[in-house]
């Protein structure tokens, strides 16, 4: 889907990018990253598709999805302690007392 059937459902759908991110719990700047893309991930092109046609029919679909526990997606690059994916082990050199 391209970015612009993506924002012409969440028209549909009478939401804003950071309504629509914060309802499945996602950062409204990953979103509109798509933009330079030009086109969005499927998965955001079928919750949107389906946002909107709910909408169109008068379902509530933000009491649906208010009611569902979603885990927030972490940030890249977010693990503890890590950096190029293994944890930092101390040299001897660092070690030695002066």
């Amino acid at each position: 889907m391209t970015y612009d059937e993506f924002y012409r459902h969440l028209g549909k759908a009478g939401l804003t990018i950071r309504e629509f991110a914060d309802l499945v719990k996602m950062n409204a700047n990953s979103v509109t990253n798509c933009r330079q893309r030009g086109d969005v991930p499927s998965h955001l092109a079928v919750m949107v598709a389906l946002m909107g046609e709910m909408a169109e029919h008068k379902i509530n679909f933000k009491h649906v999805l208010l009611n569902i526990e979603i885990a927030p997606k972490k940030p890249r690059g977010a693990g503890p302690g890590k950096f190029g994916g293994d944890k930092q082990e101390n040299r001897p050199s660092d070690e030695i007392e002066c």
